[in-house]
């Protein structure tokens, strides 16, 4: 089951709120037939008044309101289990999320930039099953192998310089960690490496070496410029100052493309230039369209129907009924005395 419109789920905050106002209005009632004179002395000149009635409209009107805002909510229950047959590869992005990336020389930085690119390439896939990894000075799970966008877009923009602890750039543990994502010996593998190639760890080439053995291509996708940038520090979005080295000297980053280019080469893959969004696209569908599909199987819920009808049915006949509900007593149920209020 899926909710199509969960924004509407707030609106339950109502029910609460309806049952306060509802008791509210009790005591007050209560406080007011004291204030007129003995309790026993109204209900003999109220006979008709009924203590259950009141109760049972509220609750007929709080179920009507939660059908109303489930209507609205629209659950979508999948009918039925299809197999589905996909064509395409596996890709893994592995995603710099070093304190360098947050250097602001292209917009809005350089990590903010990797996520844009990373779903822009994810909106132009079509079976492809993707992961995510994202590293620093050592590499960290993101999102195993699935075939989700929406929750691989979810996980993306999640990603941010405080999840994986250790310093620095390592090149070679992003590359061995992506390795163990690909689990179908059969299916083409495509490792796309996103940095600006600041690597502080040596072994990068001969990661790539060995990934290329796996049968694993590599694409890198250097962002950043050459000319480099400051490192922000900020607190609540405010730059309180910038990044030092140890001789308190401020730290300037650069884009290093070689290192980059160096780690594609080594698998016969490629490296583009991430600053311009819409090449780097080209470019990857070129290589997309090049690299041989895999056929596959995978199976997944389908043909949701949406079931808000029946929640809008119910609230609707609820609120009819609320029409005909009247706070006296209801004469055949005054003679069965359900309720001990023949008293």
């Amino acid at each position: 089951m899926e909710l199509d419109e969960k924004k509407y789920l707030y609106l339950l905050l109502i029910l609460p709120l309806v049952v306060l106002i509802f008791l509210f209005n009790l005591y007050w009632k209560r406080k007011k037939q004291r204030e007129f004179g003995d309790l026993e002395m109204v209900k003999k000149l109220s006979p008709e008044s009924s203590v259950f009635k009141p109760v049972l409209k509220v609750s007929v009107l709080i179920l009507a309101l939660l059908g109303l805002i489930l209507g609205l909510v629209n659950p979508k229950i999948g009918t039925k289990m299809e197999t589905v047959k996909r064509e395409g590869i596996d890709i893994v992005f592995a995603v710099d999320v070093s304190k360098s990336m947050l250097a602001e020389d292209i917009a809005p930085n350089r990590l903010d930039k990797s996520k844009q690119i990373v779903s822009q390439i994810i909106n132009q896939l079509g079976s492809d099953r993707i992961g995510i990894v994202a590293y620093a000075g050592s590499a960290f799970p993101v999102l195993p192998i699935t075939t989700d966008y929406s929750v691989a877009k979810m996980f993306l923009q999640s990603m941010n310089t405080d999840m994986v602890s250790s310093v620095g750039t390592s090149f070679n543990e992003a590359i061995k960690l992506s390795s163990t994502y690909f689990d179908d010996k059969k299916t083409s593998k495509l490792l796309i490496m996103i940095s600006d190639g600041e690597d502080h760890n040596e072994g990068a080439e001969e990661a790539a070496e060995e990934a290329n053995k796996l049968g694993i291509k590599i694409i890198t996708i250097g962002v950043g410029t050459e000319k480099g940038g400051t490192i922000p520090l900020k607190r609540n979005g405010i730059i309180e100052g910038f990044k030092k080295d140890n001789n308190n000297e401020v730290v300037i980053t650069k884009l290093v493309p070689e290192s980059l280019t160096a780690i594609a080469k080594a698998t016969k893959g490629g490296y583009v230039n991430g600053n311009n969004t819409k090449e780097v696209l080209e470019y990857v569908k070129n290589a997309l369209d090049n690299i041989q599909k895999t056929e596959f199987e995978a199976t997944e819920m389908a043909d949701f129907q949406s079931q808000f009808q029946w929640f809008l049915g119910f609230a609707f006949l609820l609120l009819f009924v609320d029409v005909f509900l009247l706070e006296r007593k209801t004469s055949w149920v005054k003679k069965l005395n359900l309720f001990n209020e023949n008293k």
